[in-house]
């Protein structure tokens, strides 16, 4: 079983390969990303490592945690799942809401639906 880990707070500097790099003294990494922002290429600061046991990440996250690089204290957990979010404009479950305030939409006053 694999264990995905959350590496935050990285120098801009860091590539994947370095990152693989220093997570590989403490067993196999199946896979190491560092998370680059799409417009400027640029790397966000924070990255995730798979390491191909859950004993080995655990041994990552207890050495690594809090160390320094390049002035800069990282922190390493493990990673959680990814949360559900839909997309701007979508449908959800309880149905179309253009706003939360029950004063705003149509039929509250007027033509323009305000509170007026």
């Amino acid at each position: 079983m694999s264990s995905k880990i959350y590496v935050g707070n990285l120098p801009y500097s860091v590539t994947d390969a370095s990152l693989k790099s220093n997570f590989a003294e403490f067993g196999d990494v199946a896979s190491a990303k560092v998370m680059m922002d799409r417009d400027t290429g640029q790397s966000k600061g924070f990255g995730f490592v798979e390491m191909s046991s859950a004993e080995s990440a655990r041994g990552a996250i207890s050495a690594l945690t809090g160390l320094s690089a390049d002035v800069r204290r990282i922190v390493v957990s493990l990673a959680r799942p990814r949360e559900e979010r839909s997309a701007p404009g979508a449908h959800s479950a309880t149905g179309y809401r253009a706003s939360h305030r029950a004063d705003v939409g149509y039929g509250n006053g007027g033509f323009g639906g305000g509170r007026y």
